[in-house]
């Protein structure tokens, strides 16, 4: 059986997972532990707990528990002191407080969860994502970046403070994987915080895993402002430190309504550029929309309200694409 690992975080990755899990594959997903916004960071700042909000989504997602757990999860309190927080963010945070270590936490919510597949923290010590753009603003913290609409330089360097060490359970799961695959995600929120950690870098090089990009549809002000696909392959590849094998690009029409909402916040559908370049990475170009507007407004209370990202990659799509790569 095929070991596969997804990198990043945030719904992204709770689209390649659920899609994914159908297959007879062994999974795992190497999690962001840099989130600091919502009800994330609230525990963090509160509790002094790692970030829990990431590990649940990936967590959820490969999750074939009764459907009743799976909703108490994903369920956001909408008053009250809890307002606004996460039962499942609640859940991981008392269990980091009762367990001796953070392997105890993992093993005995996957347990609960019955998680087919593994989930592993990027790192177990507490850290914030920093990033310094080219117009000379430095804006730190995942949640304080992830709200910088306003930005139009882009991002010239991305650090963590403090520098933090990697999982030795995720730096293994790199080592053995045969494919490994990057995105969709925010590159400077979800993707980039995971390959910033310490050994993370460096465990890409050495893995024979060929790896395959699902690249974002839409671009993102504050970190992908007007990025091309070409642009955000070269910032990928510079921290992934190799070249990626595989990319998969949406080349079906999106739906008007959504694309003159993410106009409206100067943000537009990625340009499809990589035939103007000469590429060693096999591109496949497919419909992998999710035709849905996941706007707030229409959002299963079950389900995080999105704050901004109202279209995403199908998972049933996207996962027929990749089974296809990986088997």
């Amino acid at each position: 059986m095929k070991k596969i690992t997804v990198i990043g975080g945030g719904t992204g990755t709770f689209v390649v997972l659920s899609g994914l899990k159908q297959y007879p594959l062994n999974l795992g997903v190497i999690v962001t532990m840099m989130d600091s916004g919502g009800s994330t960071g609230k525990l963090r700042d509160q509790l002094g707990v790692l970030p829990p909000g990431d590990l649940r989504q990936a967590l959820v997602a490969l999750s074939e528990a009764p459907l009743l757990w799976r909703k108490l999860f994903l369920y956001r309190f909408e008053n009250g002191d809890f307002a606004g927080h996460n039962f499942g963010n609640l859940f991981l945070s008392a269990l980091e407080k009762v367990s001796t270590n953070y392997d105890e936490v993992m093993d005995t919510v996957s347990y609960v969860l019955k998680t087919k597949g593994h989930v592993f923290p990027v790192t177990y010590q507490k850290t914030n994502l920093c990033v310094e753009y080219e117009s000379g603003s430095i804006i730190k913290g995942e949640g304080n970046i992830d709200k910088n609409y306003k930005e139009t330089s882009r991002v010239k360097k991305a650090y963590l403070e403090p520098t933090v060490l990697a999982n030795p359970k995720a730096i293994r799961q790199l080592s053995e994987s045969d494919f490994i695959i990057v995105g969709p995600g925010d590159m400077y929120a979800s993707i980039v915080p995971v390959l910033l950690v310490n050994g993370i870098k460096e465990a890409l090089i050495k893995s024979s895993a060929k790896i395959i990009y699902n690249l974002n549809l839409m671009t993102k002000s504050g970190q992908t402002p007007k990025y091309k696909a070409s642009d955000h392959i070269s910032d990928l590849e510079k921290y992934l430190g190799r070249t990626l094998d595989y990319i998969i690009l949406n080349n079906a029409e999106l739906p008007l309504d959504i694309v003159q909402w993410y106009k409206s916040q100067h943000e537009q559908p990625v340009e499809n550029d990589l035939h103007l370049l000469s590429m060693k990475s096999k591109i496949i170009e497919a419909d992998v929309v999710d035709k849905k507007n996941y706007s707030k407004s229409s959002a299963d209370k079950f389900v995080d309200p999105l704050v901004r990202s109202i279209l995403r990659h199908d998972s049933t799509k996207l996962a027929k694409i990749l089974k296809k790569i990986v088997i």
